[in-house]
Parts: structure tokens; sequence; C-alpha cells
């Protein structure tokens, strides 16, 4: 057993206090000192990943398919969080909520054509791969928007929809149910057009190189996290219900939406 470990958050920073609750209680459930950070790379460039340095993390399901093509069961999942909200059914899910102004006119999909799209980043599963899908499915050019705009986080993408900045965007239904919570003024000034999956919630992953013992220790870990009462208050704040296990082909339909968006030449919406 290792003297400390490091969690990465590379999910939306507005849920981090959650991330920081769950390493301090693995480090209570395990004994060993969890230091929690949020990476300020896309998972797919962090050094760590590429150098195998990286132990656990908060990763969104995309990255996790797409960098194990390239170093087969680097990372593995151990538990995704279940959801409070009806919607979710009770099962380890998500949607990619695309938002507009509560005044912008449109109705549906094709009613956005011409518009100004705004995403967290080109690796997001939620922000990016699925509407791209949508679009490919719905057989609208990679140009069917008139600008398309890095926002950098889902955080902005809410506000700059909400002050006009852009029109379009989607959103991680749990981050934009987090956003409602924190900020409802703001969340106020959104509509949700459409949802777009579901698919498999982000899972805690860790490394392969931490070896099957302790992977196993982590994941049992987890999956009793919600018994742990003072973790227990901070899931409920969050609208969490409790961890799940999960395995690695549970993410495959991911990957094979990003696969088919590339093969069509829907390499970038511009």
């Amino acid at each position: 057993m290792p003297k400390q470990l490091t969690l990465t958050s590379f999910l939306a920073p507005n849920m981090l206090w959650i991330y920081e609750a769950v390493g301090a209680y693995l480090s209570r459930a395990l004994g060993v000192e969890i230091h929690t950070r949020q990476s300020a790379y896309d998972p797919l460039e962090d050094p760590a990943v590429l150098e195998d340095r990286l132990e656990l993390a908060f990763l969104c399901g995309l990255p996790l398919v797409r960098r194990n093509w390239v170093q087969p069961s680097q990372l593995v999942p151990l538990v995704a969080p279940v959801m409070q909200a009806p919607r979710y059914a009770g099962q380890p899910a998500y949607y990619a909520d695309l938002i507009v102004h509560r005044d912008n006119p449109a109705t549906v999909l094709a009613e956005l054509a011409g518009q100004r799209l705004c995403y967290n980043d080109l690796g997001s599963n939620s922000g990016y791969n699925l509407l791209r899908y949508r679009l490919l499915q719905a057989a609208h050019t990679q140009s069917f928007f008139s600008q398309v705009l890095a926002s950098g986080s889902h955080q902005c993408s809410i506000q700059w929809i909400a002050q006009g900045q852009a029109d379009c965007a989607a959103i991680d239904s749990t981050v934009l149910e987090q956003a409602g919570r924190d900020a409802p003024e703001l969340v106020s000034q959104l509509r949700v057009l459409e949802s777009l999956g579901p698919c498999p919630m982000p899972p805690v992953v860790a490394a392969q190189h931490l070896g099957a013992p302790l992977l196993e220790q982590i994941r049992s870990a987890l999956l009793v996290a919600n018994q742990d009462l003072q973790l227990q208050q901070v899931l409920q704040q969050g609208g969490i219900q409790t961890y799940v296990a999960v395995q690695p082909e549970d993410y495959t339909p991911i990957g094979l939406m990003h696969q088919a968006a590339i093969e069509a030449g829907y390499e970038t919406i511009r």
C-alpha cells in the first residue's frame, strides 16, 4: 500500500468540492494520504497520463476510451455515480442538454442552423462528441453553425448563453443541475432544447500500474461511500445517490460514436 496517492479531476471544476470530499473519504477508508487536484490539461495531453504517472482520476468516458486505444488498459474504470434525479432512473447515466437562451425562438435542432455554438473542449463527450454525432445522424453538414467558439468549460458556456455571447451549447446534465443549485438566477435564463443520450457517467478510474489488489480495495471502498456519514451529506448536496461498479465495455458506445463521426469526415464542427 503506497503512503500517498494523487486523485486528479478532469471534470467540471464546479464539482471539485465533491471530488475533494471523496478523496478525503478514501484517505480515511484506506489509511492513505490522498491529494485531490484539478488538472489544467486536456486528459489526452496531460503529461501524467502520457507518462503513465496518473494514479486516480475523475475522467470523462470518451478520453478514457481514446487513451486505452493507445495504451490498452492503462486506465481502469472502477465506479461511476448514480444521480438522485428521477430522469436517471437509478442508473449511472447522464445526458448532454442542448441549451439555448430562454428567448431563443428555436424549438428543434434544425432551427439552430446558422446560430453560434460554444463548447467546453474538443475532447468532451457531453460538450462536443454527442452533439457532433447528433448532427451526423440528422445529416447536417459540419458547417451547420455560423460560428463555433471554444469557451473552455461548461460553466463558461452556460454564462455565454445566458449573456448572449453564443446561442447554444451542449452541457453535461449533471453540471447544469449543479449550476442550477449554485446560480439559479443565471440558469433561469436558459432553456433545454433537446437532451442527447443517455451515456454512462464519467467514472472514477485508477491506473493499472497500482496493481489489482489496490484497485479492488479502492472500488470496494467507493461502493459503500454513501454509508460514510461525513461524505453522505456532501453526496446529497451534489445530487449523488451512490456509486456503482462499471466496466470498460460500458464506455464502448461513446468511442463508437467518436469513430463514426471521424470516419464520416466530421472531425471538427466548423
